[in-house]
């Protein structure tokens, strides 16, 4: 740089007869440049943020509407499997009392919508938490018994892999 320039704040170099007025303006002019594309990026991340919600809530919708349907088809089915005891009414009554507790749930499952879901998990869980931690645990425990005992059917037919016997899915 010469001595006839000062150092300008974007990077360039300004004539030394630029005045500070002028250079404090044009710091000013940057700010707000800087604050018009950060609002822009804001609001175009919440767009992008309400259409992904959109999707979620219109994929969860599908899923909904096939949840229901399913529980419909197995009060069907139980509907269906009760008829065989026709000469016993108590047991069918049984059969039939099921079927309408399922097609009761799957009506329940196609009128709700996901926030009403939520809304109705989070009461119950401040209702009981102990339920719901209880709930939580069994879970967690079956969730790692399965990836346990994955690990080691997996493990077992590697094994069997390198020595050449018959994987028969147990070891003694």
């Amino acid at each position: 740089m010469t001595s006839s320039a000062s150092p300008d704040p974007v990077g360039g170099a300004k004539p030394a007869n630029t005045k500070p007025a002028e250079t404090k303006a044009d710091l000013e002019d940057l700010r707000h440049d800087v604050e018009d594309t950060a609002s822009l990026a804001a609001e175009r991340s919440k767009g992008l943020a309400a259409a992904a919600r959109q999707q979620a809530l219109a994929y969860v919708d599908d899923r909904k509407g096939e949840a229901a349907r399913s529980v419909s088809d197995l009060a069907k089915s139980l509907r269906d499997s009760g008829q065989t005891f026709d000469d016993r009414p108590n047991i069918r009554a049984f059969f039939d009392s099921a079927a309408e507790g399922l097609d009761d749930l799957a009506g329940s499952i196609e009128r709700r919508s996901l926030d009403d879901f939520y809304r109705e998990a989070e009461a119950y869980a401040r209702r009981s938490p102990v339920t719901v931690a209880v709930g939580a645990f069994a879970a967690g425990f079956l969730l790692s018994r399965f990836v346990k005992a994955s690990g080691e059917a997996e493990a077992d037919r590697e094994l069997d892999r390198r020595t050449g016997r018959a994987y028969d899915g147990y070891r003694a």
